[in-house]
């Protein structure tokens, strides 16, 4: 069904049961939660599907070890459970990673730590060795009911100077634990809401935005066309992230639950940092307090993150002074790796919706989960959840929480347990060399495709892969000329598959090719000649995307496309 078939859909039966607001991870969540248990469920997304805060994470699956020292027991419980579930419902997207904590002093915090918890104090102070000995503790406690991964371990100085060289000789020692990353979040996305459209009473929408309310109606208005439609839910779960208020106030009901922080990361092409975080993510404390992480991700490090109060969402870049302050952090940690602003290949920020608070210091915020309810009233005939909070790694159980709200407000009973549902390409993925080799010998006999291509495939879609697959070999396929490990009809297969509308919505969201530095004129025209083929844009159409492009990434990631 394409889209403008969906806007008639809606047109000719308004009355739905759920209406969720909002694309980001929490809301595509949900919308799987209820599209899974037969529910008439529409989502509507203002932009691109993970284009706002859940497109700027870190890309980490974690526990959130600095938690513990909020008290937020219960958080780091769950996250850790629902990070082992991650691990064996998408092994395709969600991935062991190793940790190390360089340390600096052996009791450092020992006595600030019980302040904080105690929320006697916020003063942020250096974690020493034992203090994070004990967290660490507790952290291989919590997960311990279904580990998946190897517990934590400490090395003296020498040992950790032999395992890392470029590390600064102030050390003590380095501890070393497992979490989990996420190389291709936005893709993980698009598995959810895959496995929620099977489902025949499920509707979900991009550049769909709800521009206001009335006391038993929303109106939906298509961002390509102006085109509106009015539905009548019965429920409106508002995911809008960091934008819960500004819908909230469309729809009539202004609100104040969102006191959001940015967080800025940078993308660097540096191959000594690379090499010296040795596959490990390196993870410590600025002198701040500000957690930073060094990342090697994909060939390419990451490096962040900010945390900075930030009113309009809208308004998150990552500015000059975010990027020398992330470039200077690299210094505490390995002293004598130099990197240059020049390295830079892309720049990112968003903002965390958290809860509205009078903290002082922006790290104490909880980055817990809660749904704050809007009843019936004189301004709406049906509740609206707004969904406060929340972290990647705790989706799925944020979702649950608030499909069985919705549930239970519409009646129905729960059919489908997600918790050891496999997601979308993590449906039979060969997790061992030996069954990963007989998936792809399959796949080559069947598709006639080269080896080395369908494990790229593989790792890119999970076992969705088959489909892309058949796809490119039904017809004469290419390399790109601008960025060959890409073909023209991969390209294409996802333009007609995956509700692409812009030429960033491939290279941002289906795709890793912005984020790791893929950004020049011709990769920009050459992707855009393929989708102005495929949705038949004029010339002045596709001069106008690849103008759109460029424009975003030098506004929003400080990126200037080479030729």
């Amino acid at each position: 069904m394409n889209r403008n078939q969906l806007f008639d859909t809606l047109e000719q039966a308004p009355d739905i049961e759920v209406l969720i607001i909002g694309g980001g991870i929490n809301g595509i969540g949900t919308f799987r939660e209820l599209a899974l248990q037969g529910v008439k469920v529409v989502l509507v997304e203002a932009n691109d599907y993970c284009s706002g805060a859940s497109a700027t994470s870190s890309h980490m699956l974690h526990g959130g070890i600095r938690y513990l020292e909020n008290g937020e027991f219960r958080l780091v419980r769950e996250a850790l459970h629902e990070r082992n579930r991650l691990l064996k419902n998408a092994p395709h997207y969600a991935k062991p990673l190793p940790t190390t904590i360089p340390i600096f002093r052996w009791f450092s915090g020992f006595l600030n730590a019980p302040l904080k918890f105690l929320r006697l104090s916020e003063k942020p102070s250096e974690r020493g060795a034992v203090i994070i000995k004990l967290g660490l503790m507790m952290y291989d406690l919590f997960a311990r009911a279904d580990r998946t991964m190897p517990t934590h371990s400490f090395h003296g100085r020498t040992r950790s100077l032999q395992n890392f060289p470029a590390l600064s000789q102030d050390i003590v020692s380095t501890a070393t634990y497992y979490d989990a990353y996420m190389p291709y979040p936005e893709r993980l996305c698009l598995d959810l809401i895959r496995d929620a459209v099977a489902n025949p009473n499920a509707r979900a929408l991009n550049y769909a935005k709800v521009t206001q309310g009335t006391k038993t109606e929303v109106q939906i208005t298509d961002q390509l066309t102006g085109r509106s439609v009015l539905v009548r839910p019965k429920i409106v779960v508002n995911a809008a992230g960091p934008w819960i208020d500004f819908v909230n106030t469309a729809i009539g009901e202004p609100t104040r639950f969102i006191g959001g922080t940015k967080g800025s990361h940078i993308v660097v092409d540096n191959q000594a940092l690379y090499d010296a975080a040795g596959g490990s993510e390196i993870f410590f404390e600025n002198k701040d307090g500000r957690i930073v992480l060094i990342f090697p991700y994909m060939g390419k490090t990451m490096i962040g993150t900010t945390d900075i109060r930030i009113d309009n969402p809208d308004d998150a870049v990552c500015t000059p002074e975010e990027e020398a302050y992330i470039l200077s952090l690299v210094k505490q940690v390995f002293p004598d790796i130099v990197v240059d602003p020049s390295q830079i290949v892309f720049r990112f920020s968003g903002v965390r919706p958290l809860p509205r608070s009078t903290s002082a210091t922006t790290g104490t915020i909880s980055r817990d989960h809660s749904i704050v309810t809007l009843p019936p009233g004189d301004k709406f005939a049906f509740p609206v959840y707004s969904l406060v909070g929340g972290k990647w790694t705790t989706f799925r159980a944020f979702s649950e929480q608030a499909a069985d709200i919705a549930l239970a407000g519409l009646g129905v009973t729960r059919k489908v347990d997600t918790k050891t549902l496999p997601i979308g390409g993590g449906k039979d993925f060969p997790t061992d060399e030996a069954a990963r080799q007989r998936y792809l010998a399959h796949l080559q006999k069947t598709t006639e495709l080269e080896a080395s291509h369908l494990s790229i495939l593989l790792d890119r879609y999970g076992t969705f892969a088959a489909q892309v697959a058949a796809y490119m070999s039904q017809g004469n396929d290419q390399p790109l000329a601008s960025a060959p490990h890409y073909t023209r009809r991969e390209v294409e297969f996802l333009a007609l598959h995956e509700d692409i509308v812009h030429i960033d919505d491939f290279m941002l969201r289906r795709s890793l090719l912005a984020m790791l530095g893929h950004n020049s004129h011709a990769v920009v025209t050459e992707i855009g000649g393929i989708l102005a083929r495929v949705f038949d844009w004029t010339d002045t159409q596709l001069n106008h995307e690849v103008d759109i492009m460029q424009e975003r990434l030098a506004d929003k990631h400080g990126v200037v496309s080479s030729l």
